[in-house]
């Protein structure tokens, strides 16, 4: 495993973090097959975990409280979020701050992310939702910089709206915050645009989310694939957007080279910009473990596959069925 410093922090962290919400939130998830994953993670060299409370209320945090005490000897890295207030995913222009993140609700989350990790200070607490409308708003400023200065917490972070990479630029200007989490793969490039200069500048962290576009940049989806109703990827790929997934991943298999699969070039796509901190796909098997965290050994792309890739950009915008 590589490991890169986390901005400002200071943080070694694994070039191939771990996203934990499928651990709770998605069908197919064994409690023995998930610490398994996990536990093996932890073995080859993953130390960045995360997780956040609207994962299944909790669940995914307790998970993470689990693997924390069976790897008390070991120095991990865990980032959970708080969730809006008004539970609406992603927020939108006319939501206020007291509608999402009022002081009490960024006090009271915090408190019960603490209790469900089992810990006395969160690494990394993010705003799991954002607008940049609120960057001035010096309650949630106060409220982040109190929690600090009682130990609560390490670092600040925002998880930036799907396909709406730019807005949270004039938050992170404020000043306070550590790290921003976007969605960056070989389709969502945008972020390269504004978002990743800034944070060169002003040294954030940055957590690449969803390398693999859901599920589509793995190669394992088609136009038939369905999910259980209670699954929230059967709300996301609903037809129009899974047949245009499925298409544009098609049209990146005449590119994988031989002896690699879509899923390993999607991550060493997003590995060959030194920019980003870390990368947290979805791990919920053992072997998912192992061949994503094998893809961090310092072996790029060559420079005309990376080009090539670069002409797969697909700039979307935000809709009722992304979320």
């Amino acid at each position: 495993m590589k490991y890169r410093i986390f901005g400002r922090t200071g943080w070694k962290v694994s070039e191939i973090g771990y996203g934990m919400w499928g651990l709770a939130s998605w069908t197919g998830s064994e409690e023995k097959e998930v610490d398994a994953s996990l536990d093996l993670a932890v073995e080859l060299g993953c130390n960045f975990f995360d997780t956040a409370w609207a994962y299944s209320e909790g669940l995914s945090e307790t998970i993470a409280n689990r693997m924390l005490k069976r790897h008390a000897d070991k120095q991990l890295y865990v980032a959970t979020k708080i969730p809006p207030k008004n539970f609406i995913w992603p927020s939108k222009r006319e939501f206020t701050l007291d509608a999402c993140f009022p002081p009490d609700h960024i006090v009271e989350y915090t408190e019960k992310s603490l209790k469900n990790l089992g810990v006395d200070t969160i690494d990394l607490q993010q705003f799991h939702v954002w607008e940049d409308g609120w960057a001035e708003d010096e309650r949630w400023q106060e409220a982040v910089s109190r929690l600090k200065e009682q130990g609560k917490i390490r670092a600040v972070g925002v998880s930036v709206n799907r396909w709406e990479q730019n807005n949270c630029l004039q938050t992170l200007k404020t000043g306070h915050i550590d790290a921003v989490q976007v969605i960056y793969n070989i389709f969502d490039q945008a972020p390269e645009d504004q978002l990743f200069p800034l944070c060169k500048e002003m040294d954030i962290g940055i957590i690449a989310r969803v390398p693999f576009d859901e599920g589509t940049l793995t190669g394992n989806l088609t136009k038939d694939t369905t999910w259980p109703e209670d699954d929230w990827r059967s709300t996301y790929f609903v037809p129009e957007n899974l047949e245009s997934s499925v298409e544009h991943a098609d049209s990146l298999r005449p590119l994988v080279p031989n002896g690699m699969t879509m899923a390993e070039m999607a991550l060493r796509f997003i590995l060959c910009n030194e920019t980003v901190s870390t990368i947290i796909p979805g791990m919920r098997k053992a072997q998912h473990a192992r061949q994503n965290i094998g893809t961090s050994d310092g072996n790029g792309l060559t420079k005309d596959l990376l080009a090539e890739l670069k002409k797969h950009r697909w700039d979307r915008e935000p809709t009722w069925w992304s979320q």
